[in-house]
C-alpha cells in the first residue's frame, strides 16, 4: 500500500490514477456525467431504501438520507442551470415537509408537537416503574445505544421494603444488577443514590424518583418492563434537512428570472417560513459568549446520552449551514451573527500539521466531553460522569463527519462571512495529505483527518466526493475522489451516494 504522501505525490505527477479508466469501463458509469446522476436518482428513489422523502426521521432516514438527495438537486442545478433539478427538489421537499411532527401529529419527549422531525435512533430512554397501586414511582433510564433492546426487571429483595433491579440489554450482552435497593431517601441503599454511585454500569443506568415528596414507602411492582428510546430533535438533523431548502430560497431570491416566476417564488416563500420555524426549535440549545463564539448544547435532561454537554463540532455546524444560507437569502443579522460565531468557534479548534493541513477533533476542545467531567460537576443526568478531569472524548474527526465541517467552512468563505483562501487550501490538504491513499492500486481513504487509523470502510470512503467544496484549491482532491468511485465501480446505494455523484458533476463543470 502506498503511503499517503506517496499517493499524493504520485497522483500529482500523473494527473490521474492508472486504474481509473479500466474501472470506469467495467462499471459503465462516468460519475461526472449528468446521465449517471439521473440514473442514480431514479434507482435510489424507486428502491425503497431508507431516506425516501416520505420516510419519517425516527431512524434518521431524513437527516442522513433524504437531506443528501435534496442537496444533490441543488448541486446539479448549480452545475447545469437546469430547473428540472429544482423541480425535483420541490417534489421531494413537499413530501418531506408533510413528515414534520406537527403534520404527523406526534410529539417529542416533552409532549410538544413541533414543525421539525423527531428521532428515536440516537436518543437515550427508559421506562416508568409503577408502585403496587399503579402510581408512577421510579424512572429507569439507559444511555447505552439501542435502548429499545433493554429490559428492566424488579425482583423482591432480602427484606421488607427492599427490591433488586436488573437492567439487561441482551443484544449487547450487558447486564447491570442493583441488589437490595430501597425507596427511602434516608437509607444508604436508596435506589437513586446506589445506582448513581455505581455509574458507569454496564448498561449505563440511572434512575429518577418520580414522587413529589420522596420518603420511605412502597417499592416498584415486581415484574419486567421494556425500556423505550425517547423521541427528541437533533440540531444536526434539522440542519442537514433544511440546508438544501435554505439554498433553494437563496437561489430563487437572488436569481431574477426565478424570482419572477410565481411558482418558484411561492415555494421559496413557503420554504423560508418552514426553515425558520424548524431552526427556531433549537434556539434553546444555542450558547454564545462575549468572545464572539457560538455553539450548541444538549440541554440537561434532554434524553440523549450526553445531555448537558456541548454538541460535536459537526452537529453544531450542520445547522450552521442553514444559518449561512438564510443570511445570504434574507440578510437577517441574527443568522449572519450566528454563522460567524460558529465559524470562529470551529477556527479555534483547527490545528496545522507538518504538511500545512488542518486537523481537528470530533468534540470541541472547550467542551465538557472533550475535557472529561465527574459526578460532582453535575453536568449530565443520563451520563453523570465521563472520562477523567482533563481527559475526555478527544478523538480526531473522521472523513464523513468532517465533510459537514468542510462544507460549512467553504460556505462561510464563499459568503464572505469568515475564513480565507489559505484556510481552504489547508482543508483541501487535509484530504490529499492525510485522507487520500490506495490499497493494492485501488483508491480509498483513511478514516481520520489527521491520517491516523486503519483504511476506511465503505461507509467512510464512499463519502470522499463530499469534500468537493474545497477541491478547487487542490485538483488532486477531485482526481482521487473520482478514482474512489471509479475503482470501486460504485452503484446507486444511498442518498449520500447521490450527493457524491452530484458533487463530481458540480466540480467537473466548475473546472471546465
Amino acid at each position: 500500500m502506498l503511503s499517503r504522501r506517496q499517493f499524493a505525490l504520485g497522483a500529482l505527477a500523473m494527473g490521474v490514477l492508472g486504474t481509473t479508466g479500466t474501472a470506469r469501463a467495467a462499471a459503465g458509469h462516468d460519475y461526472t456525467a449528468r446521465e449517471t446522476f439521473d440514473l442514480f436518482d431514479k434507482v435510489f428513489h424507486s428502491s425503497g431504501a431508507l431516506g425516501q422523502p416520505t420516510d419519517h426521521n425516527e431512524q434518521g432516514g431524513l437527516g442522513w438520507g433524504q437531506s443528501y438527495a435534496l442537496a444533490a438537486f441543488i448541486r446539479m442545478y448549480e452545475a447545469y442551470q437546469d430547473t428540472s433539478y429544482l423541480d425535483r427538489l420541490v417534489h421531494n421537499a413537499d413530501l418531506m415537509l408533510a413528515m414534520r411532527d406537527s403534520e404527523r401529529g406526534v410529539a417529542d419527549y416533552r409532549g410538544l408537537s413541533l414543525p421539525v422531525w423527531r428521532n428515536r435512533s440516537y436518543t437515550a430512554g427508559g421506562v416508568t416503574l409503577l408502585d403496587p397501586a399503579g402510581q408512577p414511582l421510579l424512572e429507569v433510564r439507559s444511555a447505552l445505544t439501542n435502548v429499545d433492546d433493554a429490559v428492566a426487571t424488579v425482583r423482591a429483595g432480602t427484606g421488607e421494603g427492599r427490591f433488586t433491579l436488573e437492567v439487561a440489554n441482551a443484544p449487547k450482552a450487558k447486564v447491570s444488577t442493583f441488589a437490595d435497593l430501597t425507596m427511602d431517601p434516608a437509607s444508604p441503599d436508596y435506589a437513586v443514590r446506589r445506582v448513581l454511585d455505581a455509574y458507569p454500569s454496564a448498561v449505563m443506568v440511572t434512575v429518577r424518583d418520580l414522587r413529589d415528596s420522596p420518603a420511605a414507602g412502597p417499592i416498584p411492582a415486581l415484574g419486567t418492563a421494556r425500556l423505550a428510546a425517547a423521541p427528541a430533535h437533533f440540531s444536526v438533523h434539522t440542519g442537514m434537512i433544511t440546508y438544501p431548502l435554505a439554498s433553494f430560497v437563496r437561489i430563487v431570491y437572488r436569481t431574477p428570472g426565478l424570482r419572477r416566476d410565481p411558482r418558484y417564488k411561492a415555494k421559496a416563500d413557503e420554504y423560508l417560513a418552514a426553515v425558520r420555524d424548524a431552526a427556531a426549535v433549537h434556539d434553546r440549545e444555542w450558547v454564545q459568549n462575549d468572545a464572539g463564539l457560538g455553539h450548541f448544547i444538549w440541554p440537561k435532561g434532554m434524553p440523549v446520552p450526553y445531555d448537558g454537554a456541548e454538541q460535536p463540532i459537526n452537529q453544531s455546524l450542520g445547522l450552521g449551514q442553514t444559518y449561512a444560507e438564510l443570511a445570504a437569502a434574507t440578510g437577517d443579522p441574527t443568522y449572519l451573527d450566528r454563522t460567524r460565531r460558529l465559524a470562529r468557534a470551529f477556527a479555534g479548534d483547527l490545528r496545522v500539521d507538518a504538511d500545512d493541513a488542518y486537523v481537528w477533533p470530533y468534540w470541541p476542545t472547550f467542551g465538557k466531553l472533550y475535557n472529561g467531567y465527574t459526578k460532582a460537576d453535575d453536568v449530565s443526568e443520563y451520563t453523570p460522569s465521563y472520562g477523567s478531569p482533563g481527559k475526555g472524548a478527544q478523538q480526531v474527526e473522521d472523513l464523513s463527519h468532517g465533510a459537514i465541517d468542510v462544507e460549512f467552512a467553504a460556505l462561510a468563505f464563499r459568503r464572505k462571512i469568515h475564513y480565507r483562501g489559505r484556510d481552504m487550501e489547508r482543508f483541501a490538504r487535509t484530504y490529499t495529505k492525510n485522507l487520500a491513499t490506495s490499497d493494492n492500486g485501488v483508491a480509498t481513504t483513511l478514516v481520520r483527518v489527521d491520517g491516523t487509523g486503519a483504511l476506511a470502510a465503505a461507509g467512510q470512503y464512499l463519502q470522499a466526493p463530499r469534500w468537493m467544496p474545497v477541491a478547487q484549491w487542490d485538483e488532486t482532491l477531485f482526481t482521487h475522489a473520482r478514482a474512489v468511485y471509479d475503482d470501486h465501480a460504485v452503484e446507486s446505494q444511498y442518498g449520500s451516494t447521490l450527493l457524491c455523484v452530484a458533487y463530481l458533476n458540480w466540480h467537473a463543470r466548475r473546472r471546465g
